[in-house]
């Protein structure tokens, strides 16, 4: 079975345990706090491994996150350890926040200027896109910086790619004289 599948799998139950026991927003800040850990390349390494057995992984996790989460999150946790699953719950933390992301009808856009946007254009841009046809009814929009782009702006809003940028034209520009 892929990872792409388990990890749907088993984000998919979570996030109907929570909202069946009312706790949906407290996982969501589980999840984003177990997200942020598993950044620590030690932590990946650890859930990644499979020399390290489960009950130590367990008692490791146990040692980290007791306490400091819901205990729903924990048994989550805890059952996918013990069922061998460990190497995907990094999989399975992104794939629970896109799902809720889908319940909640929130885009996740990407925004990528030349310079740091001001404040007023980055409220113009959000504007636009709300009121497109490719965005839903709220947005997560998270923003760089990329100077080559020498200008413009390139947004991404899933799979679809709008590249607005001065080094994307001119590298249209070269095409059409290189023909």
């Amino acid at each position: 079975m892929s990872v792409i599948r388990i990890a749907s799998r088993y984000a998919k139950s979570l996030l109907e345990l929570a909202k069946d026991q009312g706790k949906l927003d407290t996982v969501v800040e589980d999840i984003k706090t177990f997200n942020g850990a598993t950044q620590n390349r030690d932590l990946f390494l650890l859930l990644k491994s499979p020399i390290v057995k489960g009950s130590k992984k367990l008692e490791i996790f146990k040692s980290i996150f007791d306490g400091k989460i819901d205990e729903l999150t924990m048994a989550f946790m805890d059952i996918v350890i013990r069922k061998g699953r460990e190497a995907y719950l990094p999989e399975m933390g992104a794939e629970f926040l896109n799902q809720y992301k889908a319940l909640n009808k929130v885009s996740t856009v990407t925004l990528t200027t030349a310079q740091p946007i001001s404040e007023t254009a980055l409220e113009a841009i959000k504007a636009k896109l709300l009121g497109s046809d490719i965005t839903e009814e709220s947005l997560d929009i998270t923003t760089a910086v990329d100077e080559s782009l020498i200008g413009g702006f390139v947004v991404q809003v899933g799979d679809k790619l709008v590249d607005a940028s001065v080094a994307h034209k001119l590298r249209e520009m070269a095409k059409v004289i290189a023909e």
